[in-house]
């Protein structure tokens, strides 16, 4: 990477993702909202982002997020029904939006399920388009993205040697990972690229090779190290788990 990356190393997941929860809250509620009228966000499945969603769906946090004004999209999402157990959706669900008050009509599941893939990805471009009012011949700008990363660096459903990190067209698109023998619905690079804030959550011990590799070592080598938003910020709330062989001066 060119310029040093934003990295906040906290002790425990708890923290981090508090803190998570709270970078979330200051801009929906005095940043990037401003005078506009919806605030919109994409959310990453996994183990890790599991506890920020619980936590925004906490009494601690009840009444600081204006849940009506945010519209809420999936990053990426497994080829599964949304109750089967490795639904990105259903976690989500689980753990955020069945007890905080969003209209329905503010959730946007990324329909892994659909029998025509190629078709699923379109609809969700589609809908993005007409949530984010997005330009014709422009890509769509989100407020807010979560991400995180895999032991193999890779991010979203961007997997290392995959034909998704070459698309330069499509917003969506189904994604075959050939060492899990598995299609993916993935957001592409350009729109993660377009975010105007993009926040890596990364926790573990098996994170911390590729961590130090992704953010010290030569550039494009890892998926995760694609994501540098060409008109907004990215940064990287670690544990110290995963900040393990992180150098002093990258730490602060």
């Amino acid at each position: 990477m060119t310029n040093k990356p934003a990295v906040k190393v906290f002790p425990t997941l708890q923290e981090l993702s508090w803190a998570a929860a709270h970078r979330l809250e200051n801009l929906a509620r005095f940043g990037s909202l401003g005078g506009k009228k919806v605030f919109t966000l994409a959310l990453s499945g996994g183990n890790t982002p599991r506890l920020l969603c619980q936590i925004l769906a906490s009494d601690t946090m009840a009444g600081r997020i204006r849940w009506d004004r945010v519209h809420i999209f999936q990053v990426d999402e497994r080829t599964v029904p949304p109750d089967h157990p490795d639904s990105n959706y259903g976690m989500i669900r689980e753990a955020l939006l069945k007890h905080i008050s969003i209209p329905e009509e503010n959730i946007h599941r990324l329909p892994g399920d659909h029998p025509d893939r190629d078709e699923a990805c379109r609809q969700y471009a589609l809908e993005i388009s007409r949530t984010l009012k997005v330009p014709e011949h422009e890509w769509p700008r989100f407020d807010m993205v979560f991400l995180g990363m895999g032991p193999d660096g890779h991010t979203a459903s961007l997997f290392p040697g995959t034909e998704a990190l070459q698309e330069k067209a499509l917003w969506v698109r189904p994604n075959f990972v050939e060492k899990m023998q598995t299609c993916r619905l993935t957001m592409t690079l350009p729109v993660l690229n377009a975010a105007a804030d993009v926040v890596f959550l990364v926790a573990g011990a098996d994170k911390a090779e590729t961590l130090q590799q992704v953010l010290e070592g030569p550039p494009g080598k890892f998926p995760a190290q694609l994501v540098q938003p060409t008109n907004g910020q990215v940064s990287w709330f670690v544990d110290e788990w995963a900040a393990k062989k992180l150098s002093p001066a990258l730490r602060g």
